[in-house]
């Protein structure tokens, strides 16, 4: 048996925690250190994980102190890129939760590092280690082009989740950070280039910096013609009318995901929800000689629906396979990079005022 990857673990919120718990649970890991700026959130992890695990207030102190195979990156978007870079520089390997950074120049230049370094860098697109959502991808390839995909994730935010999501819009705008997922997935379906992005926004709240947004949504043109719309907003005002839409229309059909609990009233910020599916539909388009439906729509439901945890546990086993097997990630990271260029050309319409031709 190899010995176990000594990683430490910075950021240790929602994301951080479920990460860590991975790290704990498969062999192959071993936790060197928790990082967090806050002593509560750290010592509260430390203690579900049973306690025992080194811990830290500053990350280059961990870093130095730890000296650790490999790092783990759940913090605020802001630190991404700094924390990645000294990690490399250490000789480290990198999971990082998605975006990349939060700036395209940030991204572009982490990759570019990593690729130089010839360490592992996976970023944390949870949604391509999801059966349904896999799934979900597979059927829209069926449907024909030009494909016409609609995604939004609005979240009624309020108490400690609006506490967090102010933290994050200190420095990102919710269609930057959650639209990465989503616009991963449009790319995977089309496997087409994006050429045109406009962007439009909106400052809903006074508890917000001066600049800064909590509503916002995309629109982006393939150059096969397909056409993709994204939509998310955070806050107390937010609407649960209509927050959870994904589906996909083609020449063929349209494929839509049910979800029935985690659209429910008062799931919206149930961050354990948002990958929730219970079902996929599919609608055939095709029409018989009576001009009524040949085919009956059709409800395709999985066995396999990890929950939140569970689907951090095989992101992090992909990590290890990564390492372990010493796997080519430049298309991962490369996709990483092409939906982040989108999500930052919608801020810089909404900005600007102005369609962005990539």
């Amino acid at each position: 048996m190899p010995k176990p990857i000594r990683i430490l673990c910075a950021g240790a919120g929602h994301m951080g925690r479920s990460h860590a718990l991975a790290y704990h649970r498969i062999p192959g890991f071993e936790i060197c250190g928790i990082v967090t700026r806050s002593a509560e959130s750290r010592s509260r992890l430390n203690e579900e994980l049973g306690g025992g695990y080194p811990e830290f207030a500053g990350f280059h102190e961990a870093l130095a102190a730890t000296k650790p195979d490999a790092v783990s990156i759940s913090t605020y978007p802001d630190t991404h890129a700094a924390y990645a870079m000294a990690a490399f520089d250490a000789g480290c390997d990198v999971f990082i939760e998605k975006p990349l950074a939060d700036t395209l120049e940030g991204a572009e230049e982490l990759v570019a590092r990593a690729k130089a370094s010839g360490r592992k860098l996976v970023i944390g697109y949870i949604l391509r280690h999801h059966p349904s959502w896999i799934k979900f991808i597979e059927m829209a390839q069926t449907l024909g082009k030009p494909l016409v995909m609609r995604m939004n994730l609005n979240q009624q935010s309020f108490g400690a989740n609006w506490e967090t999501h102010k933290n994050l819009m200190a420095s990102i705008s919710p269609v930057v950070d959650c639209g990465v997922h989503y616009v991963d997935v449009m790319c995977q379906m089309t496997r087409s280039k994006p050429v045109r992005v406009s962007g439009i926004g909106a400052r809903l709240s006074d508890e917000l910096p001066e600049g800064k947004i909590n509503y916002g949504a995309l629109q982006v043109t393939f150059a096969d013609g397909s056409v993709g719309w994204y939509e998310a907003g955070w806050g107390p005002m937010m609407s649960e009318v209509a927050f959870f839409v994904k589906d996909v229309v083609g020449p063929k059909g349209c494929v839509s995901i049910v979800a029935d609990k985690a659209a429910a009233e008062g799931q919206s910020s149930n961050v354990d929800a948002h990958t929730q599916t219970q079902s996929l539909k599919l609608h055939h388009a095709v029409l018989d000689g009576s001009g009524n439906f040949a085919k009956a729509d059709e409800s395709v439901r999985l066995d396999d629906e990890p929950d939140h945890d569970a689907l951090c546990h095989r992101e992090q086993e992909f990590f290890l396979k990564a390492i372990r097997e010493d796997l080519d990630l430049t298309d991962h990271m490369d996709d990483a990079l092409n939906s982040m260029r989108i999500v930052a050309a919608a801020d810089e319409s909404f900005r600007t005022g102005k369609t962005i031709d990539l």
